[in-house]
């Protein structure tokens, strides 16, 4: 019977969990219906609401706002937007800091999470697995000696928190390894291990690879 329950669990608790997750971002897109005047809304037209149709209104949204921004009147009315919050003093300290990190985590020329990499964490004789995100800069580059990277530690199994460290890039081995994959090896704790990437060995003084 052990046997039995153990079974059911590794079936229904990923379709739980992953129906939770799809449950919790539509009901938080469906809010976007909240800016519809209320004569427009399926509860009064149709007399009930309609599960998913803010998720596409969102969607939507999302979409124009990237067409409509994406020529040089769009900008030029982003930037006005931005001049202006920028005066605003408690909200400008926040929008600039989380524009700046939108930018760095979507920004299609960024290396944020491009790449898993192994690191020595949290002393010398024990290795996990982190990912790239950049550079030292401003005035702490000024205090590194060295060639240095930025790296962030997710934690197990919630990557989303974590820690951030800057290490000397000699320490950090880049894997030969999908960020999807190093994900879920995180988050599955090392059960849901990668494939085995193959190893190429060049021999001296000729250009045969073994694999």
């Amino acid at each position: 019977m052990r046997k039995y329950f153990i079974t059911g669990l590794l079936i229904l608790v990923p379709l739980a969990i992953t129906a939770w997750v799809l449950n919790l971002v539509i009901s938080t897109m469906d809010q976007s219906l909240l800016f519809v005047p209320e004569r427009w809304q399926p509860r009064t037209l149709v007399g009930f609401d309609i599960p998913g149709l803010g998720t596409l209104l969102t969607i939507v949204i999302v979409f124009l706002t990237g067409l409509l921004t994406n020529n040089l009147v769009g900008n030029y009315v982003v930037k006005l937007w931005e001049k202006l919050l920028t005066r605003i003093p408690v909200v400008s300290s926040l929008y600039s800091s989380v524009k700046q990190v939108s930018d760095t985590l979507f920004s299609s020329s960024g290396n944020a999470f491009r790449k898993a990499v192994l690191i020595p964490y949290p002393h010398q004789n024990s290795w996990t697995i982190a990912f790239l995100t950049g550079t030292p800069g401003g005035d702490v580059k000024n205090h590194l000696v060295g060639e240095y990277v930025s790296v962030y530690i997710p934690t197990t199994p919630n990557p989303t928190s974590g820690f951030f460290l800057m290490m000397a890039k000699k320490d950090v081995v880049e894997l030969d390894m999908s960020v999807d994959a190093a994900l879920k090896y995180i988050v599955s704790m090392g059960v849901v291990a990668p494939e085995d990437a193959p190893r190429t060995i060049v021999l001296p003084d000729t250009e045969t690879k073994i694999n």
